[in-house]
This record gives C-alpha cells, structure tokens and sequence, in this order.
C-alpha cells in the first residue's frame, strides 16, 4: 500500500466498532486495510467486532499479530447466530457494553461505526458522553435483509425487526456527526429525507476500495500459472465471477450470459472464485443446457483470490437493481479492474453504471435477455485500451489510500 504523510491537524484517538468480524473475508478486505492506513498516518485505533468461533480459531491469532505489528488494539467479542434476530440483539447489547466499558478507560474521541448493529452502541456513547459519532452506513441495511429474501414481511418476526431498524435508521442519520455513503446516488436518496432536512450531518461518499498492491495488474506470467493450476488451455476464453451468490447477486442470468458467450466462443470456460457450493451453481447450469464441465469452482483465501482471477478473460457480476442496491458499491468491481479486466455489469446499482462508462472499462445492461447479451458481447469486442489502462484509470476511484484519505479528514475534523 502506498502512504502519504498525515495531515498537520491533530490525530485522534478513535474506537471503530464491526460486526463484520476481522477474521471474515470483509473484515481482511474492507476493513483492515483503510485501519493500517489510517494508524500509521498517527491515529490511535481501537477495534470492537463481533467473531464467528470457527474462525476465530482459524484466523484469529493471526490477525492479533497484523493488529499489533500496526499498533491497533482489538477487541473481539463472540458473534451468535441463534435465535434468528434476537441472536443480533444479543450482540448488539454486548457491543454498546463493551464500547462503554473501553470509553471509560479510554476515553475516545470518536466512534467509528461499520453498519447499524455498531451504530446503536455509537449512538449511545455520544448521548452518554458526548462522543463524536462516525455513522459509516455501508448501504440501507433494513431494506437490504427485504429484498435480498433474508427477512419475509409475513412473518410477524421480520416485520416488527424491520419497523425497529427503519425506526433505529432515522435515529442514527439525526444524531450523527458524520455520515458516510458507498455512492453518489445512495448520497443522493439520503439527501431527499425528512431526518436532514435541517442541520443535516456532512456526508463524504467512500466507495469499496481496493488494496492495489494485493490485486495486482494480471501479466501472461500470472495469467499462464493461473490457467496452469486451473487446467485451463492457454487460449480457452474465460469468464469469471468473484464471490458469493445468492440474495441480490443474480447467478441464473450470469450463466444465460455465459450461454450466449459460449455460443461464440465455443471452447469457453466460466470460472467461479466463490466460498458457495459447487452442486447448485452446476445444476442452475444443467437447468439452461450448460455442461457443468464447462464451470471451474474454486474456494480461495484472499490470498489466491487475485492469483485464480488472473486467469480471466472477462469479469462479469449482475445484482439485482431493487432500492437498496441504489448505496451499494461492489469491492469485486474494484477488484477486477485492479487487475486489469473489462466488466459486464448491469445499471441501476449505485454508481456502478457511471463508473464503467466514465472509466470505459466495460458494458453496463439493463434488460437480461439475449440479446442484450449479444450485443453486450459486441460492445465489449469493441471496447478499446489494454489492460495497464484499465487498471490506470481505476486507481483513482478504487485504492485504498483514497478511503483513507477521506476517512483520515473526517477523523481529523471531528477530533479537532
């Protein structure tokens, strides 16, 4: 990672609060990173989370000792996944108790909160004590847990938990000190409510970004040994998707698209890098008249994640363009384009659609069919600059030292 000297302004001694635990993918990747950053630019950083016991005993000494070679302290609490709500309830409790208990013997000048669970606990340390509170939103989360089919308003259950949080929403964006957004439109949907119509907290938009030095440019060396430990022939064309599936994530029509890449690339190869299981990726394939032996699935640490991707051709992802996708700023993207590959991508998902016509670094849709597939697929065999290119203008928008930097002015103004 790159660094930059800190700002002249005062550094600030800072309690940043996840429920993304540290030893989860999102926590190496979205969390730590801007964190390291943002210690060594002279900010004092304690992290609360929430841990899954499993990998707790996987991970976690291993994150204690990147935490400590940054001079971050952390606090790990246990994550409890039963009973369905409650179990959130439960550690939302321990958090806001654990975040008291560390203020006391601190004290902070700020909390940095990731979400709305860290929220809560934030917002009762500043009623309590006077604390500046960082509401770092990540995205309309009660809206997301509708459309992603994980709550069902039938159920009297998730109805009253989503009347909680959309009531605990307007709370949190009141009683912020500072907001932040993954995107433009989320800023812009935020901007239109009635909770900052008056005296409205600064929101800085910081998308999902990307440690470049992690995800380096794919070169013929990398991309040969990919395919090599892939069993990929040199000159197969591949299609890649980076992650999970399922709730917004739209695998049917990302194998339609791969369908009709077939159809022109006869040989092709659609290479999943993702923790979910094979069988029901290949039989969705076998459902559409796609031999499963045409899909390569690969689990992969974040440290073999760039390594397999290098093997691509193409990265493509579809998500669901429903409300609350308008504040969502997929870290694949980023991802991708660090190492160089042109995107397939569908509009109506935050900035994703401006993005890639402003970079010129892929195809957006907006109807999943064949044939805006097809001439997708025709747009992407136009599309000019070489993948150093790609990668160029994505540096920019997507490293990691612009999260840091916008996240080390606000800590650096609510601290001063």
């Amino acid at each position: 990672m790159k660094r930059t000297s800190p700002n002249a302004s005062p550094s600030a001694n800072v309690l940043y609060i996840t429920y993304d635990g540290l030893t989860d993918p999102l926590g190496r990747s979205q969390v730590l990173p801007y964190l390291f950053g943002l210690a060594e630019r002279g900010h004092r950083i304690t992290i609360l989370s929430c841990e899954k016991p499993e990998r707790m005993d996987r991970d976690g000494e291993r994150i204690r000792q990147l935490c400590g070679q940054a001079r971050i302290d952390w606090v790990p609490l246990k994550y409890h996944k039963q009973p369905l709500i409650l179990s959130s309830m439960i550690d939302a409790a321990a958090l806001k108790r654990a975040a008291v208990r560390l203020h006391r013997a601190g004290p902070f000048d700020l909390v940095h909160c990731r979400s709305y669970i860290p929220a809560r606990a934030g917002l009762a340390l500043k009623r309590k004590f006077g604390t500046k509170f960082l509401f770092d939103m990540r995205g309309f989360w009660p809206d997301e847990k509708i459309e992603g089919d994980n709550w069902n308003l039938a159920n009297p259950l998730y109805r009253a938990a989503y009347r909680y949080f959309k009531r605990l929403e307007s709370r949190l964006l009141r009683g912020a000190d500072h907001i932040v957004s993954l995107t433009e439109a989320g800023k812009t949907q935020l901007l239109t409510r009635p909770e900052l119509a008056t005296d409205p907290a600064p929101i800085t938009v910081i998308p999902c970004c990307v440690d470049f030095d992690h995800f380096p440019l794919a070169t013929e060396v990398s991309r040969e040994k990919a395919r090599q430990r892939l069993g990929i022939a040199a000159n197969t064309p591949v299609l890649a998707y980076l992650g999970s599936l399922g709730s917004w994530y739209m695998g049917d029509e990302m194998l339609d698209f791969f369908g009709v890449y077939l159809s022109r690339h006869q040989d092709a190869r659609f290479l999943f890098v993702t923790p979910d299981k094979p069988d029901s990726i290949r039989a969705a394939a076998t459902a559409r008249g796609i031999d499963p032996e045409r899909l390569i699935i690969r689990a992969a640490s974040r440290e073999e994640v760039p390594q397999l991707m290098s093997a691509a051709d193409l990265g493509i992802f579809f998500i669901e363009p429903v409300f609350s996708k308008t504040a969502s700023s997929p870290t694949k993207m980023g991802e991708m384009l660090a190492l160089g590959l042109p995107l397939v991508t569908n509009g109506g998902v935050g900035d994703v659609e401006a993005l890639v016509n402003d970079l010129g670094c892929g195809v957006a849709i907006h109807e999943f069919n064949e044939a805006s597939y097809a001439a997708a697929l025709d747009r992407l065999a136009a599309l000019p600059g070489s993948a150093l290119q790609r990668r160029e203008r994505a540096l920019p928008l997507f490293d990691v030292n612009l999260g840091v930097d916008r996240y080390d002015a606000i800590y650096r103004r609510l601290s001063g």
